[in-house]
């Protein structure tokens, strides 16, 4: 601990990250893991967020939103990752602004996360249950309030979490019960009553957690029941198949959190704490890419003209001379 002296007391200026395990051999497996995930979630939505920027078939809001949620990821990917695996190899510090640096990128990611889900849910909503007003209700003008509003709630939820954080003193133990540096863990380790933050941490968390899971879960309500209505086998498989890779991800996403801030005790501590929290910071961004993409044939195929734009052209030359 490097020590800074305060009055009679010593505040931290450096915080120790604890270790995701001792033994040496799961160290390096999970060192091997972690860094697989890392690369797939840096690879994988730098391959969407390209894909979709250079196909003009692709800019419609559906794929507007999954860009939102691949940039969202790789910050999430980028913020947290790096620590973890430094703390699999060394001893992980970081320090008293890096950590809160930390702790305002991730909750930012998280809570905007949370509400593009819900933005995205409504999107499917309007596209399935009211298709004749869909380009009127979600125009261009319209994707980019949403996304506005996505990432300024967020980024003000985090700054006043933050900011509630600074008035606090860190007198004692600098070891964070945690891979990084995540509020409720760190408010543990304060000599300064905690009380406003504990209170204010529960209902932002309720408030983003818990409403948009209601927005989210609501508006998948209507769509079933839209679905359902379809007469034709073929149609109910189309329009299910535009929903469905959001709602694999709306599942484990919200799973992950709601154990992870809406139960009881606030803090993070224990494996099966940060095997959770590792689902949501690192399974989750390296996923996503592949749950939008396999199942989606539109991505598929401008995704092949991206990489092979010669051959593909070719095909199709071959193909249109075939029916001469």
């Amino acid at each position: 601990m490097l020590p800074m002296t305060l009055g009679n007391q010593s505040a931290v200026t450096m915080f120790i990250l604890q270790s995701f395990v001792d033994d040496p051999w799961l160290q390096a497996t999970l060192f091997c893991l972690l860094f697989a995930l890392f690369v797939v979630a840096i690879v994988g939505n730098g391959l969407i967020v390209m894909t979709i920027h250079r196909s003009s078939n692709l800019h419609t809001p559906m794929y507007f939103f999954l860009v939102n949620l691949a940039l969202l990821d790789v910050i999430c990917t980028v913020t947290v990752l790096p620590k973890v695996l430094q703390s699999l190899v060394a001893e992980n510090t970081i320090s008293y602004g890096g950590c809160l640096t930390q702790m305002f990128v991730f909750s930012w990611v998280l809570g905007s996360e949370l509400l593009l889900f819900s933005a995205m849910a409504y999107d499917r909503y309007l596209a399935i249950c009211r298709p004749l007003h869909y380009g009127t209700l979600m125009s261009g003008r319209a994707c980019v309030a949403l996304a506005t509003f996505v990432w300024f709630t967020g980024a003000l939820n985090s700054l006043v979490l933050t900011c509630l954080v600074l008035p606090l003193s860190f007198c004692g133990p600098n070891l964070i019960a945690h891979f990084f540096c995540e509020i409720p863990s760190v408010l543990l380790l304060s000599c300064s009553p905690t009380f406003i933050n504990d209170v204010m941490t529960v209902i932002t968390d309720m408030f983003l957690t818990d409403l948009n899971f209601l927005l989210t879960m609501v508006s998948y309500g209507f769509i079933i029941t839209s679905i359902l209505r379809i007469r034709s086998v073929e149609g109910k498989k189309r329009a299910f198949s535009t929903c469905s890779a959001h709602l694999v991800v709306v599942t484990l996403y919200y799973s992950t959190v709601l154990y992870t801030y809406v139960r009881p005790a606030l803090g993070s501590s224990g494996l099966l704490d940060k095997a959770v929290a590792v689902l949501y910071t690192s399974v989750t961004p390296s996923l996503n890419p592949l749950i939008y993409t396999l199942r989606n044939k539109e991505f598929k195929s401008s995704f092949k003209k991206l990489l092979f734009p010669p051959l593909m052209t070719l095909r199709v030359q071959s193909n249109s001379g075939s029916f001469r």
